[in-house]
């Protein structure tokens, strides 16, 4: 098992976690559209966590395992900056945090690319 299985594992599991804290503890305390900011950072946190988990499995596998793992730290690097500015943002409504996520986001396509660019086989046939 590489060490993305275990941290793409763990995120999955806090998203899960997070997400159940929201819907059990925070639905009575925050404002509808503050939950939906909070819903939304919970459901990137999953999908990139996938993602993460996804590159743990084809780390190995590809032409540029070190682009993989560069995909695979900017993954975790946007569930920090993206989804963690979500969750602070939903809990405090301190409104400068938003200008974080946009950090995040670009965190998570340059994870996307980086993969791609991962499975690139540049050798001529």
């Amino acid at each position: 098992m590489n060490k993305y299985t275990k941290i793409g594992a763990i995120a999955a599991m806090l998203s899960v976690a997070i997400g159940a804290f929201g819907a059990h503890i925070l639905e009575d305390r925050l404002t509808a559209d503050m939950m939906d900011v909070f819903d939304t950072g919970v459901q990137y946190h999953m999908f990139h966590s996938i993602g993460i988990l996804l590159v743990s499995l084809l780390i190995d596998r590809l032409p540029s395992p070190k682009m993989a793992a560069w995909a695979a730290r900017l993954l975790v690097a946007g569930i920090v900056l993206f989804s963690g500015s979500l969750y602070v943002l939903a809990l405090s409504g301190v409104k400068i945090l938003g200008a974080v996520t946009p950090l995040g986001g670009v965190a998570f396509i340059a994870g996307w690319i980086c993969l791609a660019l991962a499975a690139r086989n540049d050798k001529k046939r």
